[in-house]
């Protein structure tokens, strides 16, 4: 009898046998291939997590730190801003009190030259008495030596006053 596919118990055990031998096989490479890869690819994966963690905890970190940043350099201008008014105040208070000195000063020349054309009008008047003093002494003299009448001093004296000049009486 011809049999479908020859099968025999020959083929059917060596087939069992061949199907036992590929699962224990398989257990075998499970156990020591598998496994091993396994526990590589799930500490890779948990590698991989923890690493996508702390990115996202950086990235958190970052964006707080730039959030900070940016707020202290919005301080700084504003700091910025406080030193320049200070410095414009302290300026201009010190143009006023060089522009008071600078008064002061010109009030000082002021006086001084004020006190020393009184002096030189003193001295004016001074020199205008000594003047006056030396030609009355001048007529004086002339009287004495002339030893002449009220006619002719009076002549002298005219002609003294027209020597000195009217406006000199006067001042």
């Amino acid at each position: 009898m011809e049999r479908l596919f020859n099968l025999d118990f020959q083929l059917l055990s060596d087939a069992i046998l061949m199907i036992i031998a590929v699962f224990v096989l398989f257990l075998f490479l499970s156990y020591f291939l598998f496994n091993p890869a396994r526990k590589m690819l799930e500490g890779r994966k948990a590698k991989i997590k923890d690493e996508l963690d702390t990115a996202e905890k950086d990235m958190a970190d970052a964006r707080s730190l730039k959030l900070e940043y940016e707020a202290k350099l919005k301080d700084i201008d504003k700091e910025a801003e406080a030193i320049l008014s200070d410095a414009r105040k302290k300026a201009l208070a010190n143009a006023a009190k060089i522009e008071a000195d600078a008064k002061e000063n010109a009030a000082g020349i002021m006086a001084r030259a004020k006190q020393e054309a009184e002096l030189e009008k003193k001295k004016a008047a001074d020199d205008v008495k000594k003047e006056m003093i030396s030609i009355a002494s001048l007529m004086a003299g002339k009287v004495v030596a002339a030893s002449i009448d009220t006619t002719v001093q009076e002549s002298l004296i005219n002609e003294t006053l027209k020597e000195i000049g009217e406006s000199t009486w006067l001042s």
